[in-house]
């Protein structure tokens, strides 16, 4: 019995009758995980109408301030499209300066610089 290495995959190979028995078996450490894998995911902001600038900050950015602009549309809501993978993530609006929750997101947690902060789960 020999082993042959194909990419990032053996195959184990027995030549019995002259026919060629293989099956593929993945290692342990596979290069392909969903889990690593970003997807766009969109975020809306409905900012008070007065607002000037929106901004999305979160662990996926380091919490930077200036990173991600979000982008006012025609009906006054703000959005911006970020890959995030897999997993929970928390953010928060900066209005104007002023960091704000989102009401609409899935949950939240304590944070130290700003308090509270929103979380949203990808997968």
């Amino acid at each position: 019995m020999t082993y042959k290495l194909v990419p990032n995959y053996k195959t184990k190979e027995s030549n019995m009758n002259g026919t060629l028995d293989a099956f593929m078996e993945q290692p342990a450490t596979s290069p392909y995980s969903a889990k690593r894998m970003a997807k766009p995911v969109n975020f809306y902001c409905h900012a008070r109408p007065d607002a000037q600038s929106v901004r999305l900050m979160g662990d996926f950015n380091d919490w930077n301030t200036t990173s991600l602009p979000m982008q006012q549309q025609p009906d006054g809501c703000w959005f911006v499209q970020v890959p995030l993978t897999h997993g929970h993530h928390q953010y928060l609006f900066l209005v104007d300066g002023e960091p704000e929750p989102d009401p609409d997101a899935a949950g939240f947690v304590r944070v130290g610089t700003f308090g509270k902060a929103s979380v949203i789960a990808v997968s």
